[in-house]
């Protein structure tokens, strides 16, 4: 059985002619092009430790399977807004798993992207953990109504935005979540 027990997080944006490559290019910024990427669901594991980039990086040898939830969006429309999101809900009881969630919008902010990525992982969460709450309302006040629950302990999001290229080359965005045993 592979359950991970460290994750860290990762973003990046790519720019070529070619659409292949600016996604390679976007793997590059965000330091993973070594990797053979594995993309999985989306549940943030039990006593799975948050690391740094940097101590995360030092364990991946190239070649590797990885593991990763990823976002991931292109355009080669010149100035079109694009972002890649994960949005994170962790549980405060840590024997119960989180919800990462994908998010790849165009035409939003990094800001409203991530908040929405954020509100999709806390929703999922606080529905798995029965916490009540009104979907009509807005994200902070659900997101008040979840932590007040004393249920979720922290969300937070990744996100890597971009326009694209002036000249109508390939603009590639990713942001992922790393796992790692």
């Amino acid at each position: 059985m592979y359950l991970p027990t460290k994750i860290f997080f990762t973003k990046g944006v790519g720019r070529n002619k070619e659409y292949l490559t600016s996604f390679e290019l976007a793997l590059r910024d965000a330091h993973i092009q070594m990797c053979n990427l594995v993309t999985v669901s989306s549940i943030y594991p039990v006593n799975c430790k948050r690391i740094p980039l940097k101590e995360g990086l030092k364990e991946i040898q190239p070649g590797q399977i990885i593991h990763a939830v990823m976002a991931r969006n292109s355009t080669n429309e010149p100035n079109r807004m694009i972002a890649a999101s994960i949005g994170v809900a962790l549980p405060a009881d840590k024997k119960l798993y989180g919800y990462l969630s994908e998010h790849h919008p165009n035409g939003q902010t990094a800001n409203v992207s991530g908040e929405y990525a954020e509100d999709l992982a806390a929703t999922m969460l606080a529905t798995t953990l029965g916490v009540e709450f009104d979907p009509d309302k807005d994200w902070n006040e659900r997101e008040e109504v979840f932590k007040m629950s004393g249920k979720i302990v922290r969300s937070f999001n990744i996100t890597q935005s971009a326009k694209g290229h002036k000249k109508g080359l390939w603009t590639t965005v990713i942001a992922a979540a790393i796992l790692l045993p």
